[in-house]
Parts: C-alpha cells; sequence; structure tokens
C-alpha cells in the first residue's frame, strides 16, 4: 500500500509540475518576447533619431556601436520591399560578429573550433537558416508603439524569435534593425532538479507516513481474519484508524463475537440433546428385560446400544468442540513421527518416512487426533499406512497412504457426512459410529485446511493439506 500511494502521489505531483512549468514556461516565453521587443524598438528609435543628426561618414561607426548580442543596424539605400533578400541581409548582419567582443570570444574555448571561427555564429546561421521560410510581409507599426513621428514598419521571422524593423531616414536612406534571440527552455537548472529532489522526498516521507498509517490497521484485521479462520481464539481488535478503518475493525468485533455465540450455542444444544437422550435410553433399556422373546429381545438390546454409542460419541465431540486449546508453534515432523511410533506399538502397521523439521503453529491435541484418524483407518482397511510430510509453495501436507482396497469415487464426500459408514452392518467390530472423518475434517478445517481424498491406484490418498502462515 505505501508503495502504491507514493507512486500515485509521484504521478501527480510530476503531473502537477508538468502543467506548471509549461504554463510558467509560456507566460516567461511571452514576457521576454515583449521586453526584447520593446527595449529593441525603444533603441531603434533612439538610433534613429542620432544617426539623423550624423555624419554620413559616421553613421556606420555609430551603427556598429549601437549593436548588441542579439541586435544589428544597417543603413539601405533603398526602401527594403522583398522580405527574403532583406531577411538574408538581416541574416549576414546577425552572423557578423561585434569588433568589440572578438577579444572576448578569442578567449572563449568552447565557443570557437579548431579553425578560429565562431561556433555562437555558426549556430545563429543554421538556425536562421532553418527558419528562412517563417518570414512574414512589411507591416506598419500600430499606433502608440512608436515613439517618432516618422512611420516605420516591422515583420517577424524564426517562428516569432526574431523581428526586423524599417525606418525613412531625413536623407531618404532607410534604417534597418534586425534582433534575433532565441528562447531556450532552461527547465534543468540546479535549482530546478534541487526543487523536485527535495518535493519528491517530503511526499515520499508523508506517503510513507500516511500509508503505514492507514495499513497498520489492516494489518492486523488481515492477521485476526487469517486466525480466526484457522479457529484460535482471538482478542477484540482495538478501533483505531481512519473512519472507514475503524467502522470495518467494529464490524469485524461485532462478527466475531456472532460467531463465538452461535458456535457456543450449537455445541451447548449438541450436548444437552445428547445428554438428554441418555434417560429415555436407560428406561428403553429396562423395559426389554420385560420382552419374552429372546430373539427379539437381543435385537432391541442392540438397537439401543447402538443408538448410545451414537449419543456418547455425539456428546464426547460436542465436549472436543467446547473445550479451547491454545494454538502453539510446534515440529510437525516430530509431532507425526510419535503418533506413527505410538500406532506401531499398539499392533498397526504403520511406517513414517521422515523429513525435515518443519515448525508449524497449531493446536498439537487437535491436529494430532485428525491424523490419527487417518492413519488407523489406512491401516485397519488398507492393510498398511505410509505417512510422509510434503512441503510445497503455498502447503504443508500430511500424506497418508495404504494399498487397499479404496473408496467408490461418488462415495469419496460421502464419507464425511456424520454418522456415515461404508461397512452397513454398523458391527462395532468392523468400525465405529462414522463421526471418525467428520471430526477429523472439522478440526482441520478450524486449522484453515482440508482433507483430500484421492485414488492411490491401488489403495487410497489421504492428504491432511494445511496452510503455510
Amino acid at each position: 500500500m505505501a508503495s502504491q500511494f507514493i507512486t500515485f502521489m509521484l504521478i501527480a505531483l510530476f503531473t502537477a509540475q508538468a502543467i506548471g512549468f509549461a504554463i510558467f514556461w509560456s507566460d516567461k516565453q511571452r514576457a521576454l518576447r515583449e521586453s526584447i521587443q520593446s527595449e529593441f524598438l525603444s533603441r531603434a528609435a533612439t538610433l534613429a533619431q542620432v544617426v539623423d543628426a550624423q555624419p554620413t561618414d559616421l553613421r556606420r561607426d555609430v551603427l556598429l556601436a549601437s549593436a548588441t548580442g542579439y541586435a544589428r543596424f544597417w543603413i539601405s539605400a533603398s526602401e527594403p520591399v522583398d522580405t527574403q533578400v532583406w531577411f538574408r541581409q538581416a541574416t549576414a548582419q546577425l552572423q557578423e560578429p561585434l569588433p568589440n567582443l572578438i577579444s572576448l570570444f578569442s578567449k572563449r574555448d568552447g565557443d570557437r573550433d579548431a579553425e578560429g571561427h565562431s561556433l555562437e555564429r555558426e549556430w545563429r546561421g543554421k538556425e536562421l537558416a532553418r527558419t528562412a521560410d517563417s518570414v512574414s510581409n512589411w507591416a506598419a507599426l500600430p499606433v502608440g508603439s512608436w515613439p517618432l513621428s516618422t512611420p516605420a514598419r516591422y515583420l517577424r521571422f524564426s517562428n516569432n524569435d526574431g523581428i526586423g524593423m524599417a525606418v525613412q531616414l531625413k536623407d531618404g536612406t532607410w534604417l534597418n534593425a534586425a534582433s534575433y534571440k532565441a528562447i531556450v527552455p532552461d527547465f534543468w537548472r540546479t535549482q530546478t532538479l534541487l526543487s523536485i529532489v527535495l518535493t519528491v522526498t517530503i511526499i515520499a516521507l508523508i506517503g510513507i507516513f500516511i500509508a503505514n498509517r492507514i495499513a497498520k490497521p489492516l494489518r492486523a484485521l488481515s492477521q485476526s481474519a487469517e486466525a480466526l479462520g484457522r479457529g484460535e481464539s482471538i482478542s477484540i481488535l482495538p478501533e483505531t484508524g481512519p473512519d472507514d478503518i475503524r467502522n470495518m475493525c467494529a464490524a469485524f468485533n461485532r462478527m466475531q463475537l456472532r460467531l463465538r455465540r452461535f458456535v457456543d450455542d450449537r455445541t451447548r444444544m449438541l450436548a444437552a440433546i445428547s445428554h438428554d437422550l441418555r434417560t429415555p435410553l436407560t428406561t428403553l433399556r429396562l423395559r426389554t428385560e420385560f420382552v419374552a422373546d429372546e430373539e427379539l429381545q437381543q435385537k432391541m438390546l442392540n438397537t439401543i446400544d447402538e443408538i448410545q454409542t451414537m449419543t456418547e460419541a455425539s456428546l464426547v465431540f460436542a465436549k472436543g468442540e467446547a473445550t479451547v486449546e491454545q494454538t502453539r508453534p510446534v515440529d510437525l515432523n516430530a509431532l507425526v513421527e510419535s503418533l506413527c511410533s505410538d500406532l506401531k506399538e499398539l499392533g498397526h502397521n504403520v511406517k513414517f518416512i521422515d523429513g525435515e523439521k518443519i515448525i508449524y503453529r497449531c493446536r498439537p491435541d487437535g491436529l494430532r487426533r485428525a491424523v490419527r484418524n487417518l492413519i488407523e483407518n489406512a491401516a485397519r482397511y488398507g492393510g498398511e499406512a505410509f505417512v510422509r510430510l510434503q512441503p510445497t509453495p503455498t502447503t504443508i501436507d500430511i500424506i497418508v497412504n495404504d494399498s487397499g482396497p479404496g473408496i467408490p469415487e461418488e462415495e469419496i464426500e460421502q464419507v464425511f457426512a456424520p454418522f456415515y459408514r461404508l461397512e452397513r452392518s454398523r458391527n462395532r467390530e468392523t468400525g465405529g459410529v462414522g463421526l471418525g472423518l467428520s471430526i477429523a475434517r472439522a478440526i482441520v478445517r478450524h486449522h484453515g485446511g482440508d482433507i483430500e481424498l484421492t485414488q492411490n491406484n491401488p489403495g487410497l490418498r489421504a492428504a491432511v493439506v494445511l496452510p503455510k502462515a
């Protein structure tokens, strides 16, 4: 959650920064152009007045002295009409180095090539040549933008980075002026990068704090839900955090209390029914003593014994459900190995395949009871039981294989039903009352797992599938 939250915040930040930079750069370009053009018009107007007052032989020197790094001035004898001809003249003038800057250029190694040519002039010439087709037509300057009474014309070139002017002097000659200054984006300056780094760092820290504040109660809720699904007794969650998280924790707490109440009510009801059945069964047993037909009497006693056995088993099952065993970490390999050793000492044909040590958090007595049932069934009905542990990427499986006749495919799920037996005679010598697999599956499902039965060809494969924590 923290990584996703920070990622979305950074995407929003960079999007906002990009939009802000675009708006800022557009405004900056407009402001720079207006400033450059305003200064250029003012210089051209002043220069026109100065040149009119100077003798002809001094005019060139005045124009050279008035030139700047991005503006040039020259005089033509006739009126400039053809814009392309004028643009070529302007290009040549703008590439001409200024006398007072020659010494400065010569000291800057990065601005000159091996033959001493100015790299800046070459770049400017290429840029002007590339935009030669963007020269506009001559137009009269708007009223109010030109301080002199003498009319002047202007044009634009190089995608509005350049502006040209033509002003007629008193002697009939024309003063030409050209200004070109490419406005290059300068986003990635040191200050900009430092600002972005600081902003990203601050947002990341804030994002981690907020995400952890949200995720902490969610992690506790997830762990509690997992523990509840495994049948563990968990405490009430603290209802903290934002409103939505707090409401979710409160709903989980209410659900947990309702589930506990439901299970407790069901267990008490089952125990009460099993207990209360003892009295009528005892009464029936006493009344059978008065039956004269010994064969009928024996059949009635057998039926009463079967009902009593099922009742006792139900009562034992209910007591087991009511008993809450504490969950603790155990070595599954050692637990199953000791169980196999005990059953082997009792005469069961059990073989355990030793494996690596596996620490697992469970209710060991309940899990031992479930696995014992599967091993006893395999040894009793399959002749022998082969037991091993098999870890997978997501589960820990306790495998019990036998080589017996197996179970018909259509009855694999039915054997988990309470009081269901494949052997229909209900003879205590050939099996129990049919609660063993039901109890075993209930125990394993309380651990968040399940029992799976599959054909082994020959025999049956029973697997206790436990989820990894």
